[in-house]
């Protein structure tokens, strides 16, 4: 039973982890594209290029962990009403 509380513990707090942490590597990514186009502005098509390529890169990964998401919520035991007021009225 611990297993699956561990098990949703980590799907809850997993995916907004890898979201935050792609959210903030793609604003970096941005921030040092802008920042070398601001510098020279004769390499922005390049910069633009490799700040593409670095996107795709970091979306992947949070798709990756999507997946990752629903294939582990399958997981899950599916919990009925009568079940959850019968764990609740035990617990009394």
């Amino acid at each position: 039973m611990i297993y699956f509380g561990l098990l949703g513990l980590g799907l809850a707090i997993g995916l907004p982890i890898a979201v935050i942490g792609a959210g903030m590597g793609q604003g970096r990514a941005a921030a040092a594209a802008l920042e070398g186009a601001a510098r020279q502005p004769e390499m922005a098509g390049k910069l633009q290029t490799m700040m593409i390529i670095a996107l795709a890169i970091i979306e992947s990964l949070v798709i990756y962990a999507l997946v990752m998401f629903f294939i582990l919520m399958g997981k899950l035991p599916s919990v009925d009403a009568e079940t959850v007021k019968a764990a609740l009225l035990a617990g009394k």
